[in-house]
């Protein structure tokens, strides 16, 4: 463990937020669990508030960063998204 970084923790946040983001990425709930709560009420009102209709736009955001990741390392993950605070992409 360096600077923080834990790697069972980072792996079960990449993998449950990278099936969340590909599955319901449009209702952000993957954002939410990384602590982006912002991004992750925008994702969700977007869609909500559009009755779906832009839910589609967020839905193809929420693939994309699935796959961003659960394609990237531990580590990787850990320093891009839960110690560097990325919210998008």
């Amino acid at each position: 463990m360096t600077n923080g970084f834990n790697q069972s923790e980072a792996n079960q946040k990449k993998v449950v937020c990278g099936i969340l983001a590909i599955l319901i990425g449009a209702f952000g709930i993957h954002k939410f669990i990384l602590g982006y709560t912002s991004a992750g009420l925008i994702m969700l009102l977007v869609t909500v508030l559009t009755l779906g209709i832009l839910g589609f736009i967020m839905q193809v955001v929420g693939i994309i960063e699935g796959i961003m990741y659960l394609t990237k390392s531990d580590e990787e993950f850990y320093n891009t998204y839960m110690a560097n605070r990325k919210d998008w992409f």
